[in-house]
This record gives structure tokens, C-alpha cells and sequence, in this order.
């Protein structure tokens, strides 16, 4: 039995999806499986072993392949750990946690001994934005720099779409391939991105995705950041109060680099090359 898909045979179907794309990885790679106080931990590493770390935190239903698009740009000049969250698709433990415990700063932790990091800036998108956030509140001795990619946990959650969202999941794959299109709209498209997007639809035909409610950081809270923050926000992103997020980091730090694409939906255009002149 499995914790976070529908079946067994529907686990053992997306982790063979995943392999496949894992083997379209277009950059020499290592994968690496961390253990941690929650189980095991799967990531994908990539880039010169010289180059400034960066563990790469993808979102909910996200995978270290979901990074496939982008990852030439990063690893070129980044040393990038693209790692599997736990209770996500792909090959990292089951475990779910709530989001508001310790318990995810405590796994990576772990993480960043298992790859022993004292130290290393964190590249999170979506719900690995919140992640990203959440340990560099816990632990800033541990986190060199934070680069957001339409993160989770600053605007308000917009809650039209969820309800689309579960009246699409009783239409089948016309629904999933709905959601998507509604959540990728505008989005740039090519191969990798197509590749990306039907593993995705094949992911959710079996994966059961979170439900908690994912907590906000008030301005409070985000001002006691210190660490150098890039922050890129969709202001069409039809999942997320993007544009309310924005000036909210805004007043919070005000040196922060935080830019908002007007055009843009949840998934941003050029954020690659904007992350890694940040970084590196």
C-alpha cells in the first residue's frame, strides 16, 4: 500500500515515467539518496563541484525532473542538488508531516549534512518556495541566499481555482489536462516543458495531492530574513495573490530583489537566467 498515490501499480507507473525523464537529464549528473530522521531522500546533482551550492526545492506534485527545462542554465554555473521533497511524486520517503511542525527544516538539515553543506542558498518554487522560506527562518546560519520562484506562503491562496480544480478531477484526463492548461497558461513551451507537463498529467491521473491549508508568513516574520533574497512573482498566477506577495516581501525587505512580471502566470518565463546572476 503507499501513503500519497491512488494504488500501488499507480505509484510503480509514475516512477517509471520518472526514470524515463530522469534520462533526459541534458547535463552530466550524479543521483544521490540522503538519509534523513524521515526516510530517504532522492537528488539529483548537477554542476561543477567548484561552483556555489544550491539545493533546489520544487513544488507540490513537483519532482527533481521537473527541473529538466531549466537545469543547463542553472548547473552551468551553479553546483545544484535538485532534491525530492517527502510526500511528493518521484523516489523520496512518503512522509507528510504538517507543514507548520520543524519537521521539514529538520529534514533539510539532514539533507544539507548528507551532502555536507554547512551552508547553501535554496532555490524554491511554489510550495518549495514555503519550504525554502520555512528553513531559512528556522536555520539562517544554514542558508547562504534564498532565490523564490513564485513561492507559496506570502500572498493569499486563492481558493476559485481549488474549487475548479476538484470539479475537473471528476472529468478524468480531460480534467487534469483543464487544470493544467489553466495553471501553465502563458507559460513559455518547448520540449523539455511539453515533456515535463505530460509527466505532470500522468503523475496526477495516480497521485493524491496535499490538502492542508499552507500557512502564511506575516511581514513580521519575513523581516527577520537575512539573508540575501531574490523573489519572482507572476502577477497573473491564477494559484496565488501574487501581486499582494510582492509588496508585501517588498515592505518587509526592503533591499530584497523582488521583481513582478505583469504578463506572467505561476509559471515565469527567464527565471532561470535572473536566479542565476543572483547566485552565482
Amino acid at each position: 500500500m503507499t501513503a500519497i498515490y491512488r494504488s500501488a501499480a499507480g505509484a510503480a507507473a509514475v516512477r517509471d515515467r520518472y526514470d524515463a525523464l530522469l534520462a533526459r537529464w541534458p547535463v552530466p549528473s550524479e543521483r544521490r539518496t540522503l538519509g534523513t530522521r524521515l526516510g530517504e531522500t532522492f537528488a539529483v546533482v548537477s554542476g561543477p563541484e567548484t561552483a556555489p551550492p544550491v539545493v533546489a526545492l520544487q513544488g507540490s506534485g513537483g519532482t527533481a525532473a521537473h527541473w529538466l527545462p531549466d537545469i543547463a542554465t542553472l548547473a552551468g554555473r551553479l553546483r545544484v542538488y535538485a532534491v525530492d521533497a517527502p510526500g511528493e511524486p518521484g523516489r523520496t520517503v512518503e512522509a507528510r508531516p504538517p507543514l507548520a511542525s520543524p519537521a521539514y527544516a529538520e529534514w533539510l538539515d539532514d539533507v544539507l549534512d548528507e551532502l555536507e553543506l554547512p551552508r547553501a542558498a535554496f532555490l524554491g518554487t511554489s510550495l518549495g518556495g514555503w519550504w525554502a522560506l520555512d528553513h531559512a527562518l528556522r536555520r539562517p546560519e544554514r542558508v547562504g541566499a534564498l532565490a523564490l520562484v513564485n513561492p507559496s506562503g506570502i500572498g493569499r491562496r486563492r481558493t476559485a481555482p481549488l474549487l475548479k480544480f476538484a470539479a475537473y478531477s471528476f472529468l478524468g484526463a480531460w480534467g487534469r489536462r483543464r487544470s493544467l492548461a489553466m495553471v501553465a497558461k502563458g507559460s513559455p513551451t518547448d520540449p523539455a516543458r511539453h515533456a515535463v507537463g505530460e509527466f505532470t498529467l500522468a503523475t496526477f491521473e495516480h497521485f493524491k495531492p496535499r490538502l492542508e491549508a499552507i500557512p502564511e508568513f506575516g511581514v513580521e516574520r519575513l523581516h527577520e530574513l537575512v539573508m540575501p533574497v531574490q523573489a519572482q512573482f507572476g502577477a497573473r498566477d491564477v494559484l496565488l495573490d501574487q501581486r499582494a506577495a510582492a509588496a508585501k516581501l517588498r515592505e518587509a525587505l526592503p533591499d530584497a530583489d523582488v521583481r513582478l512580471a505583469e504578463d506572467a502566470g505561476h509559471f515565469l518565463p527567464g527565471w532561470a537566467e535572473s536566479v542565476v546572476k543572483f547566485l552565482a
